[in-house]
């Protein structure tokens, strides 16, 4: 699939985005990592575990609603092992949010408690918030914002585009521009972004994205697909056989996979195929 030449990632844009985080690191205590539940590694910036390792962090496992419980479990035990903590939340509905700041109290006790005994008890923990596009990243900062009267400004020495997002007295979150893709030398990662809907459609091949989706489907969860689309069989290509069954039909009889295509992308993403998992965790 044509997604290496579609979607380009440039040196000068690496540089850049290293750049710039590695100067707002400075500026705060701990960074939130947001991620895609369904695809945890494949929606994640290669750049930040590089640059914030020394930082502590808290991984977001987003849109756990759409995901496998039993494989976002897996991923808890992969990153907990790895001495990253993790929060399984929809941002887009609140669920699970509530873990944040208890989880960033918990993962700055010790700055909290040196604080405490200099005396500097008011100062606000800073937390820089990271994540590719279309991630979740605008809906959690939406969502932290909403529970509380949030005041949102430009501050001197935060590069240009990004804010200060004031959570209450104790809290404020450093937004990030969504810049920060991941590096597309992976096909696999790359399809899967797309499948989820973090790349545009505009950009790819729906019908050929599809077909893709399908073929993945048939070998990680047959059943569920035989079940949305009322299929006896898999034999044959995906998107004829959806249109067939569907009625999806062009004059002459000729299945119109456009449509199946259509259909197929817009119900894995929607979760009317069943909370499926595109990734697992490597075996250790």
């Amino acid at each position: 699939m044509g997604y290496d030449s579609d979607i380009q990632w440039f040196p000068g844009h690496m540089t850049k985005t290293r750049r710039m985080i590695e100067a707002d690191l400075k500026l705060v205590d701990a960074v939130a990592e947001i991620v895609d539940c369904r695809i945890p590694e494949s929606s994640r910036n290669p750049l930040i575990n590089e640059i914030v390792s020394g930082k502590p962090r808290i991984m977001l496992l987003n849109k756990c609603d759409q995901a496998d419980e039993s494989v976002t479990a897996q991923w808890r035990k992969y990153y907990g092992a790895k001495g990253i903590r993790t929060i399984v939340c929809d941002c887009r509905s609140g669920k699970g949010i509530e873990r944040f700041l208890p989880t960033l109290r918990e993962e700055l006790s010790e700055l909290l408690e040196k604080r405490r005994a200099k005396g500097t008890v008011g100062k606000a923990l800073r937390v820089m918030v990271v994540g590719i596009p279309n991630v979740g990243k605008s809906s959690f900062i939406n969502r932290m914002s909403r529970s509380r009267k949030t005041k949102v400004e430009d501050r001197p020495g935060v590069t240009r585009g990004k804010q200060w997002v004031t959570i209450d007295k104790e809290v404020e979150l450093l937004d990030m521009p969504g810049v920060l893709w991941p590096k597309f030398d992976d096909k696999q990662a790359a399809l899967k972004l797309a499948f989820t809907g973090a790349i545009k459609d505009t950009v790819t091949d729906a019908e050929e994205l599809a077909y893709e989706l399908g073929e993945l489907l048939k070998d990680s969860c047959p059943e569920r697909l035989k079940e949305r689309y009322k299929l006896d069989s898999l034999d044959g290509n995906i998107l004829e056989l959806i249109a067939k069954k569907r009625g999806m039909m062009l004059s002459g009889g000729v299945p119109d996979t456009e449509r199946a295509a259509a259909a197929l992308l817009d119900e894995y993403r929607s979760g009317k195929i069943g909370r499926i998992s595109l990734e697992r965790p490597p075996a250790e």
